[in-house]
């Protein structure tokens, strides 16, 4: 097992060539976007603050924006099909189950970042285009990415409206926590196929300058049965992570060989969200009904012996089944649900840092291995 970390100073940012202010949405397709918003917002304890449909406009899909602190998922779902972005969506979900469709980008320049990225060889998706309304303006477009999955760069420093224009501001479905359940989107993790990483880490390095944060292959990132390997880009100011996974050569079918049976290709496989207070959000997300990954008790026998003191008791850790590591920087506290959907793809991750910039590097095996065991269960080890 190897594993980078990149020191670029941060006076280099001076001089990026596709600078970006963080992640602006993850946006899903899914099959009932009503539903959807509702799952969240009891669920995730999110607020839905935006809506778009055929009552204020919209024929083609319904949309719901949902936020908690600085992190915003887009479910939308078509009512009937007239566009390519309609039959776009309608094929998305027949053939990928709900999924994300869209890491859209907060940039300070839709059009230069744009420019640069195609002249760098990404496939341009949407030229640049401003929508306005009594907001004020946003700038638009869209490069291709991973599988059928997009990042839309957007630029709305001279807006104010509740998301984009063509959306109006919605009352909360249900009355949000007084406590949040996590205040930003940590990271977005991508499963691509067998030797395909590489060349989206090149993606990422030449179109949009990202750096090689962290590095996993080998032995520490595989089980008995199954393995894979990963690697993480992020731009300058670390704002925006994205760990690419692909497959590895196995006794059986790893968890990333599972997602791109069932998702149908490659895609993102899970969004990891920061809290602040992990024990609080896995509490009243576990009696919202959310399902967490269980790991067994005989990891938390020696954990304190390598992770050391952590703002929680190992015998609470051990109670809500969290996972903790400890790196040159701090530690963390990281849990992972079930997949959120009846096909075995997408999941969440709710993680506490504490210095500790890395994902989790001494749970990969305790992780796989709870994977593992559902995999199992469903027959698709």
């Amino acid at each position: 097992m190897t594993e980078t970390i990149d020191h670029t100073p941060s006076t280099a940012r001076e001089a990026d060539p596709f600078p970006v202010k963080g992640m602006d949405a993850v946006v899903f397709a899914v099959g009932n976007a009503k539903q959807a918003a509702h799952y969240y917002s009891t669920a995730f304890g999110m607020k839905l603050v935006a809506y778009s449909g055929p009552e204020n406009g919209s024929r083609e899909t319904a949309s719901y924006v949902l936020t908690n602190g600085a992190a915003r998922f887009v479910f939308t779902s078509v009512i009937k099909a007239t566009s390519d972005w309609g039959r776009f969506l309608d094929e998305h979900v027949a053939a990928h189950g709900d999924g994300v469709v869209d890491l859209a980008i907060e940039v300070p320049d839709a059009r230069a970042a744009y420019a640069h990225a195609v002249e760098q060889g990404a496939t341009g998706l949407v030229e640049p285009y401003e929508l306005k309304d009594e907001h004020g303006t946003v700038v638009l477009a869209a490069i291709a990415t991973y599988g059928k999955t997009r990042h839309t760069l957007v630029e709305r420093s001279g807006y104010d409206g509740p998301y984009l224009p063509g959306y109006v501001a919605a009352k909360p479905i249900v009355e949000p926590p007084a406590k949040r359940t996590f205040q930003a989107i940590d990271h977005c993790v991508g499963n691509v196929e067998l030797g395909k990483m590489n060349e989206w880490v090149a993606f990422y390095n030449n179109v949009m300058g990202f750096t090689n944060m962290k590095e996993f292959v080998g032995d520490d990132i595989a089980t008995e049965y199954s393995a894979l390997m990963s690697k993480v880009v992020a731009d300058g100011t670390k704002k925006v992570k994205f760990p690419i996974n692909e497959p590895a050569i196995a006794k059986k079918k790893s968890q990333i060989d599972e997602y791109l049976e069932f998702y149908g290709g490659p895609g993102v496989q899970h969004i990891a969200l920061a809290t602040n207070d992990i024990v609080a959000t896995v509490r009243a997300m576990r009696a919202a009904g959310v399902e967490f990954l269980s790991v067994p008790d005989a990891y938390y026998d020696t954990l304190g012996e390598w992770v050391g003191d952590t703002r929680v008791p190992i015998d609470e850790l051990r109670e809500l089944k969290i996972l903790a590591d400890r790196d040159e920087d701090g530690y963390l506290l990281q849990i992972f649900t079930k997949p959120v959907q009846d096909r075995p793809t997408v999941f969440f991750e709710m993680i506490e840092r504490h210095g500790s910039m890395g994902f989790g590097k001494g749970n990969f095996k305790a992780l796989f291995e709870a994977i593992e065991r559902e995999q199992e269960k469903r027959g698709n080890l």
